[in-house]
């Protein structure tokens, strides 16, 4: 069922947000990390000598979901495309570190990055600030500015109606229209969903339909790979940052481990 191939299709499955469209937020944002259990990984942490809050692969010491003190975010996913893989590009969760660390704007680092796009593996990568959300993909190798409202990204490009991302896009945006204070157990409720799409609803992203199947879910299980850790980032309209991060510790045991972390800009 596994492959070589198949180690550089996934990371970061699915990430939901709220974009300047909630009355008391600024940003929503939930997320799945999906990979193969065996890949070293640290939790979310403060990384030393670095201004970035976020969790990492140590493997290649990338990160596929971080932010700063200072409201400099950024994410990404893997672009699923079993035709064209590159076996010795760049790590693409350095795409995402780099950004944090750096003093680039948004746009000014993804055009510095859109110079060597073609080098690596597909992504789709969210980079933002206090100024602006944007997001770039190196498949169709622009920049698109990121507009209010609730998005949905997984493994093609924002807004691609995968059942995932199309039914993931509608239960999110009700649960965060709830009220005021948003339902954090909901949303990784939400962030749960194993539900399975029919046959006919599923992309041909060039993996099978065994393996269609298996990526169809929000939440994906399996013996050697699914979802390692649901993440949910706020941003209230007086700037207070709350990231909260699940983690599964054991596979399929049900087992997790939460870390919350609150600040202001």
């Amino acid at each position: 069922m596994f492959n070589n191939s198949f180690n550089h299709v996934c990371f970061m499955c699915l990430i939901l947000f709220s974009y300047n469209s909630h009355p008391h937020y600024k940003l929503i944002l939930a997320s799945n990390r999906d990979e193969f259990y065996e890949r070293p990984t640290k939790q979310l942490h403060k990384w030393a000598d670095k201004n970035i809050l976020a969790g990492q692969d140590k493997m290649n010491n990338g990160t596929w979901l971080g932010l700063t003190a200072d409201w400099k975010l950024a994410a990404i996913t893997n672009y699923r495309d079993l035709s064209n893989i590159k076996d010795n590009a760049p790590s693409r969760g350095l795409l995402v570190s780099n950004f944090l660390e750096n003093n680039d704007s948004p746009t000014n680092y993804l055009n510095k990055i859109s110079t060597s796009a073609s080098d690596y593996n597909g992504y789709n990568l969210l980079v933002g600030d206090k100024n602006g959300m944007y997001y770039f993909s190196n498949i169709e190798n622009k920049i698109e500015k990121i507009k209010p409202g609730v998005h949905g990204l997984s493994n093609r490009f924002l807004n691609t109606p995968w059942p995932k991302v199309e039914n993931g896009k509608k239960e999110f945006e009700r649960i965060i229209g709830l009220g005021k204070e948003i339902p954090i157990d909901e949303i990784f409720k939400l962030l749960s969903d194993t539900t399975q799409a029919p046959d006919e609803e599923l992309p041909d992203t060039g993996v099978g339909i065994e393996w269609e199947r298996v990526l169809a879910p929000i939440f994906i299980k399996t013996e050697a790979y699914g979802t390692r850790a649901s993440s949910i980032i706020l941003i209230d309209d007086n700037d207070q940052i709350t990231l909260i991060e699940k983690s599964y510790l054991k596979i399929n045991s049900g087992e997790f481990k939460t870390k919350t972390v609150r600040f202001n800009l």
